[in-house]
């Protein structure tokens, strides 16, 4: 259990957390300058002007009160910020090795290259990496360091789109196998319902919310606290290759539904769906181009700024279409309505193709 009390003065506002985290992946969502990063750097001993009390399952990083306050390096955190925040005179082994102390410091190295699947980038220096890679690599630098927490600063924040979702089955994978439990900053909300077990949401420097994923991931909250939040829809099952000449795949969706989608490599798979990319009609869809046309019902209407999130059961899961006011009025659409999705089967962006 992760215990934070912590007050801290910003240029707006008092930093001001009182919360305990139980899950092994918390999401800290939040609009720019609401105070998640100085979160994360006073968890991680980097801000001297962080008072209270910080424990990580009852040891005592931070109790101002008794004169505790350690060091960073003796917080057996690790950071990844934005920026990756490499050492650029040192190759990628050397990046890794930094700060890898200890009798087991060669397994951890290894294992952290090979989980981050950077052994052909071993001799290679920063200024070559591509920026997925240079993520790669500050993660595996954290990880090597056998860290009981994981901070992550929004490390996908300066990928463009392929790379974000190429890079995100690594976060997963760190979570699953190497059990290191983490703090994950994002405005995704796609990134914090796939990583995360908790949410904590901030703004202007107090907790907003904190729960599960499902309670505290709301649009109308989310879209008066933080106007960047973006909503991508997530679906996973088996995979089954497509017969004959095409490119495509079936994805079996809980109900049997078979999902058209564009990558046809292994048994199971997860897409990511831009909520704007849904479209919704009130009528059975017939002559269209887009090969996946399911048939739903409105389970939910929840307002976005000027645009609304409409929330649609179909295919055994819920899924969510960005759409304007007008269109949602136009339809006429309201809680239990029958509609149709379209769906155009490259609109699905797979989230897994490990090689950047």
């Amino acid at each position: 259990m992760i215990e934070l009390a912590i007050r801290m003065p910003l240029d707006r506002f008092a930093l001001r957390v009182e919360v305990q985290l139980t899950a092994d992946a918390v999401a800290i969502l939040g609009p720019s300058g609401s105070g998640k990063t100085s979160l994360l750097e006073a968890i991680a001993g980097l801000r001297r002007g962080a008072v209270g009390r910080i424990a990580i399952d009852g040891e005592v990083l931070l109790d101002t009160a008794a004169g505790t306050r350690l060091a960073p390096e003796r917080r057996r955190i690790g950071y990844v910020p934005q920026d990756a925040a490499l050492f650029p005179h040192l190759d990628v082994r050397g990046n890794v090795r930094f700060g890898v102390r200890g009798s087991d410091g060669e397994r951890r190295f290894d294992e952290a290259i090979a989980m981050l699947e950077l052994a052909p980038l071993l001799r290679r220096f920063p200024a070559t990496l591509s920026g997925g890679e240079r993520q790669r690599v500050a993660l595996a630098r954290a990880l090597a360091t056998a860290p009981r927490l994981l901070l992550l600063d929004e490390p996908l924040a300066a990928l463009d789109l392929a790379l974000r979702e190429r890079i995100f089955p690594y976060l997963l994978r760190i979570r699953d196998q190497a059990g290191t439990r983490m703090l994950h900053v994002t405005h995704s909300v796609g990134e914090a319902l796939a990583l995360a077990r908790e949410v904590l949401l901030l703004r202007d420097g107090e907790v907003a919310a904190q729960g599960a994923p499902g309670e505290v991931i709301e649009a109308g909250r989310l879209a008066t606290i933080d106007p960047r939040a973006t909503f991508d829809n997530l679906v996973s099952g088996p995979l089954s290759a497509a017969d004959g000449p095409e490119a495509t795949a079936t994805l079996t969706l809980p109900d049997g539904t078979a999902l058209h989608v564009p990558d046809g490599s292994g048994a199971h798979a997860t897409f990511s769906i831009p909520a704007e990319d849904l479209l919704l009609a009130i009528h059975p869809l017939d002559g269209i181009s887009a090969r996946n046309v399911l048939a739903g019902r409105v389970s939910g209407i929840e307002p976005f700024g000027r645009d609304a999130l409409v929330r649609v059961l179909a295919g055994g899961i819920e899924w969510r279409a960005k759409l304007t006011s007008a269109a949602v009025r136009d339809l006429d659409l309201s809680d239990g309505k029958p509609v149709w999705i379209a769906l155009k089967t490259h609109a699905l962006r797979r989230l897994g193709s490990p090689v950047v």
